[in-house]
């Protein structure tokens, strides 16, 4: 993504510079070629030569040094990404008047390529109605926009919406500005992962091993490839991935109504939970006692949640399933996919070393109603995860 990748950040004068040094850094692992310009004021805060030394390249801060009078017009036109971070009030309120007097606002007047604004400023400068103005202006000029987000400010806590976003989540939204106009972008994607689980008592619990990693990563990888992701998660212990928005659910029971409340507005669905089969045919209100006697449950099926929201599919929708065996994982899988009516299917056999659960990494083949089949080698599940985009992608006619 990034490497030989010519970004410019901008840093205008506020107090969350001292963030944007981060940003220049992990760019530059990245391997990006990065050139920062500050403005006047930023200068104030974070001295050139502290970016100098982040980005191995020289610090641009005025329009009028010898032998650079012409390079807001070189970045803006040669670079691949402008990042603006922090961008202040009175930077935004320059912007949207189309005032050039230094060396970022001259650079972003001359530039036609993709910008992204990190604001960053007190809450109620954000909230004030000139403000939003301008940045909804800006938009409409396509400027895109990260942040600001609520947590302390320099002057104390608030609940309101001003501190920049953090340089991970910025380089996320850059990443994915870069990437430009994706196949999946616009659409709308919803992705399942985790396990559920289904009360024996308000202590036991009948689950399964499921860890979430593969559902995670492939909605990280949606959301990096232009798609409106919705994840319906089980529980399990992973950060949210940046853009997504989240939906808890803990039953299978739970898990169907998530569905089926989405779904109609899906226009991809990829089931990578791992509902439980099964559940207690009751479950008592109360901790069953140990009493050194075997405990005996009996079992009922769970909702099938594929069968039972079919009805709901949109139309020229994609749906794509999983299938976790322990042998025989393509002719199983096969099954499946005809069973449930899925355009694919992504199989994987559990006792095949880093290709089960609670793994960072995968190994499937993917099955198509045609009889096609994609095997994906052994690889991180974020490799596996755009892996298996790629080949939802050529199916979706892209």
């Amino acid at each position: 993504m990034w490497v030989d990748r010519h970004v410019v950040v901008g840093v205008s004068g506020g107090i969350a510079c001292y963030k944007t040094c981060t940003l220049v850094r992990r760019l530059v692992e990245a391997g990006a070629r990065v050139d920062v310009v500050l403005t006047e004021g930023a200068a104030e805060f974070v001295r050139p030569l502290t970016f100098e030394a982040l980005s191995g390249r020289p610090v641009l801060t005025s329009l009028w040094t010898r032998g650079t009078a012409l390079d807001h017009l070189r970045l803006a036109q040669q670079a691949d990404l402008v990042v603006v971070a922090p961008a202040t009030a009175h930077l935004i309120a320059r912007l949207a008047q189309g005032m050039g007097d230094d060396l970022l606002t001259t650079l972003l007047l001359a530039r036609s390529g993709p910008v992204l604004l990190a604001p960053a400023m007190n809450d109620a400068m954000y909230a004030n109605p000139a403000t939003r103005a301008n940045l909804a202006f800006l938009a409409g000029r396509g400027f895109s926009q990260v942040g600001p987000e609520i947590g302390p400010l320099a002057e104390g806590p608030s609940e309101r919406p001003g501190r920049m976003s953090e340089p991970e989540t910025i380089l996320a939204h850059a990443a994915r500005l870069l990437r430009g106009r994706g196949p999946l972008s616009g659409l709308r994607v919803g992705v399942t992962a985790g396990p559920t689980r289904e009360a024996i008592d308000p202590v036991r619990l009948v689950t399964n091993r499921s860890s979430g990693k593969m559902g995670y990563a492939l909605a990280e990888a949606a959301w990096q490839r232009g798609a409106e992701v919705l994840l319906i998660s089980g529980p399990v212990g992973l950060a949210v991935p940046c853009g997504v928005t989240l939906r808890h659910v803990d039953t299978t029971a739970d898990l169907l109504q998530a569905v089926r409340e989405a779904r109609p507005e899906l226009d991809l669905l990829i089931m990578a939970a791992a509902p439980a089969d099964y559940r207690p045919a009751e479950s008592s209100p109360v901790k069953r006692p140990r009493q050194g006697g075997a405990l005996q449950l009996s079992l009922e099926a769970t909702p099938d949640i594929l069968l039972e929201t079919a009805s709901l599919r949109k139309p020229g929708s994609l749906t794509v399933g999983f299938a976790l065996e322990t042998g025989a994982a393509v002719a199983r899988g096969r099954a499946k996919l005809e069973r449930k009516g899925l355009d694919l299917i992504v199989v994987n056999d559990a006792m095949e070393p880093g290709a089960g659960f609670e793994v960072d990494t995968n190994r499937v083949i993917l099955l198509d109603r045609k009889g096609g089949e994609v095997e994906l080698p052994l690889a991180s599940k974020r490799a596996i995860a755009d892996g298996i985009l790629d080949v939802i992608e050529a199916a979706l006619g892209h």
